[in-house]
C-alpha cells in the first residue's frame, strides 16, 4: 500500500461529499431502525455515514454490510475498525467483499483504539504506531483471489498525532481524526500535504442556549476525557488539566462541540473546510437517536450547500 494518487484522491472526494454523518447513537439502534435512519440520511443528501466499533457493539464489517444494503448511493465508512479485532487479511478481505458487491461504496477506516479497550481484548497496547505500520504492510502483501473491486479498497487512518498522520500520508488514502477542533485540522493538513483525504469528525448540538448546549456536550464528552490518546492530543493544542476537569472547561467544550443554530454549526463546518478538510463528519449529540436524525434533517439544507 502506498500514498494515494491525486486522481484517485479526487475521485474519492467527489464520492464522499463535503459533509457526512458520524452515526454515534444512531448506530446503536436495532438493525431495522438503524437501516431506516441511514436510508433517511442518504435521502437528505449527506455523502457518507461513519460509525465506530467497540468491544460490546456490532462488528464493523458486518455492520457496514447492513448499512450498504439499506442504501443506494451513500458511502459507508468505519470510523474506525479496530486493528486488534481482526487481522489484516480479514480486514482487507472484508473491505474488498463489500466494495465489489456494493459499487465501491465502502471506506475502511482503521485505528489502534485505546489502551484500556485493547488490553480488555487480551492484547498488549505497547507500540501502536509500530502495530499499525505492520498491519498496513500485511494488507499490502496480502493476495485476494475472490472477485475484486475495480479499484483497491481505500484505507484511512484514525490519526491524531504527527507520526500517525505521516503514516497515513505515506501508506493510505488519508486520515479520519476524531474529537478534534479546527486547529487540529489545520495541523493535520500541513502534515498530510495536499493530496490525501482529511475527514475529521465534528460534534454538533443544535441548541442556542449556552448552558443547555454545554450540559449536553459534557454528558457525551465524559468518556473521551478518560482516554489518554484524546487528552494527550488536546494537550498539544494548548489545553491543560484545568480544561479536562469537571467534564471539560467552557473553552474546551466550545472548541470540540459546535453548538447553536444552523448557521452557527455551518460556520464551524466551514472552519474545518477552510483549514484543509475535504469532508466533515457530523455527529449530532441529542437526547435520542430519533432526535439526532431530526437535527440532521434541520441542518441538511444549510450544510449541504457549503
Amino acid at each position: 500500500m502506498s500514498a494515494i494518487s491525486s486522481e484517485r484522491a479526487q475521485e474519492l472526494r467527489d464520492r464522499i461529499g463535503r459533509v457526512g454523518v458520524w452515526l454515534g447513537s444512531i448506530a446503536l439502534l436495532p438493525a431495522r431502525e438503524e437501516r431506516a435512519a441511514v436510508a433517511r440520511i442518504e435521502q437528505l443528501g449527506y455523502g457518507t455515514a461513519w460509525f465506530g466499533e467497540g468491544p460490546t457493539n456490532r462488528e464493523a464489517l458486518s455492520h457496514a454490510a447492513l448499512l450498504l444494503e439499506a442504501t443506494d448511493r451513500l458511502v459507508v465508512a468505519t470510523g474506525i475498525a479496530n486493528i486488534w479485532a481482526r487481522d489484516a487479511a480479514a480486514a482487507i478481505n472484508g473491505a474488498n467483499t463489500l466494495n465489489e458487491a456494493c459499487e465501491e461504496r465502502f471506506l475502511l477506516g482503521l485505528g489502534v483504539s485505546h489502551a484500556p479497550i485493547v488490553n480488555s481484548r487480551g492484547h498488549e497496547y505497547a507500540k501502536p504506531l509500530t502495530a499499525m505500520r505492520a498491519y498496513l504492510e500485511a494488507i499490502d502483501e496480502h493476495t485476494y483471489d475472490a472477485p475484486a473491486p475495480v479499484h483497491p479498497s481505500p484505507v484511512l487512518l484514525a490519526a491524531l498525532r504527527p507520526k500517525m498522520l505521516e503514516l497515513a500520508r505515506e501508506r493510505t488514502a488519508g486520515a479520519h481524526p476524531y474529537f478534534v477542533p479546527p486547529a487540529h485540522t489545520a495541523e493535520a493538513r500541513a502534515i498530510l500535504g495536499p493530496v490525501p483525504l482529511l475527514a475529521p469528525e465534528q460534534v454538533v448540538v443544535l441548541e442556542a442556549d449556552a448552558d443547555r448546549a454545554r450540559e449536553v456536550a459534557r454528558r457525551h464528552m465524559a468518556l473521551y476525557l478518560r482516554l489518554p490518546n484524546y487528552v494527550n492530543n488536546l494537550r498539544t493544542l494548548g489545553y491543560d488539566d484545568a480544561d479536562f476537569a469537571d467534564g471539560g472547561s467552557d473553552r474546551l467544550v466550545d472548541a470540540i462541540v459546535a453548538w447553536g443554530d444552523e448557521q452557527a454549526i455551518a460556520g464551524r463546518v466551514r472552519e474545518h473546510l477552510d483549514a484543509g478538510a475535504d469532508h466533515v463528519a457530523l455527529q449530532a449529540y441529542a437526547d435520542s437517536p430519533a432526535a439526532a436524525v431530526a437535527d440532521l434533517e434541520r441542518l441538511a439544507p444549510v450544510l449541504l450547500e457549503l
